[in-house]
């Protein structure tokens, strides 16, 4: 029998993963090299806290946690992360939260109530 530490009692993927392709995300903490990133030395950091990436993969770890493959466009680094070293990166202006304009008076043409 292996001695496996487990980080918590939660099994994660009894529940749909919390972020989803494509989704930006930001690190929550500096991930440094365990020795399992190629060609990267051990302890070199392969992700700074706060920075921004997108996910890229979804896959799972002893069979409890959901592993997110981040881009991270600004190291080029592609590391799994998580959950728990992620957090969502909401955007400003969403186009579906954008108001839309009302009828806009067409050149030559009457609108309502208007010669």
């Amino acid at each position: 029998m292996s001695n496996i530490v487990r980080d918590s009692d939660v099994v994660e993927i009894v529940d749909p993963p919390t972020f989803t392709y494509g989704e930006k995300v930001r690190s929550r903490r500096t991930v440094r090299n365990d020795g399992t990133y190629a060609g990267k030395e051990i302890g070199d950091i392969l992700a700074k806290k706060g920075e921004e990436g997108y996910v890229v993969s979804i896959g799972t770890f002893l069979q409890q946690f959901y592993i997110y493959g981040v881009e991270f466009p600004g190291s080029g680094n592609r590391v799994g992360m998580k959950r728990k070293e992620l957090e969502a990166v909401l955007a400003v202006a969403d186009e579906d939260d954008l108001p839309l304009p009302t009828a806009l008076p067409v050149p030559g043409r009457a609108v309502r109530g208007r010669p």
